[in-house]
């Protein structure tokens, strides 16, 4: 891995009640980076979404983000740090236009005023290719337009670091291509990425690293090719055996 360290975890453990999720899960990703991240359900990928989001509190670890320990930071300040999230299943404000729903996030997330943020929420819907459905109630949209628009609230806040929550799980396959597109463009821009996925081809068309997690323990890291090639990851993920 080269570059500057952008996030760095150590040791992150969660349980809830008796059921270990995660345990002592420690990795790094530099900047510009994408990192993709495989398991089967259950294996603790959401889960350490949350606890790098701030939505769960990690029960041991440690978290470091641009140098700086963020463990004990609400999730609103982790935002408003660099860190921008989607969720797998979109949950837009419905009632709102998808302009509207860009707006909420680019103030509350990126700390902007109203007015400075029309120009910036213009521009995201264009990358997002969203423009022509601004003034469409977000409850109207298509599947894919709402993993658009799920993008595009996480981009309005200007992350330094974005985590991509299956994002292409419910799309067609002309349809994934197109969200790998969106998200090629999006690591063209600078941002750093973290994205757990179930559609295979779609994360080793854009990682360069892939993270495999089983039971809530790491048991490969490394080259896209070479852990998608090794035998454990075969036999727990794939169900072929070595």
């Amino acid at each position: 891995m080269d570059g500057k360290v952008l996030l760095k975890a150590r040791g992150l453990s969660k349980s809830f009640g008796a059921v270990r999720v995660l345990h002592e899960v420690s990795f790094e990703v530099a900047e510009g980076e994408v990192l993709g991240i495989l398991g089967p359900n259950g294996a603790g990928k959401t889960t350490l979404f949350n606890l790098v989001s701030g939505d769960l509190k990690r029960d041991g670890g440690e978290l470091l983000f641009a140098d700086r320990a963020i463990s004990r930071e609400p999730p609103y300040q982790r935002c408003r740090m660099g860190i921008g999230r989607t969720y797998q299943i979109p949950r837009p404000y419905g009632g709102m236009t998808t302009f509207e729903n860009l707006l909420v996030a680019a103030t509350f997330g990126g700390e902007r005023s109203e007015a400075d943020s029309y120009g910036l929420c213009a521009r995201i819907l264009r990358d997002c290719e969203l423009s022509g459905k601004s003034n469409k109630t977000a409850g109207a949209l298509t599947l894919l337009d709402r993993k658009r628009l799920e993008l595009a609230r996480a981009l309005a806040s200007e992350p330094k670091l974005l985590l991509l929550d299956e994002i292409a799980g419910g799309l067609t396959d002309d349809e994934g291509k197109e969200l790998v597109g969106l998200i090629r463009r999006i690591r063209g821009s600078g941002i750093t990425i973290v994205w757990i996925e179930h559609v295979v081809h779609a994360l080793l068309a854009v990682a360069d690293r892939i993270m495999v997690l089983n039971f809530g323990e790491k048991i490969a890291e490394g080259l896209p090719q070479v852990v998608i090639n090794n035998p454990e990851v075969k036999r727990v993920y794939m169900g072929i055996e070595a």
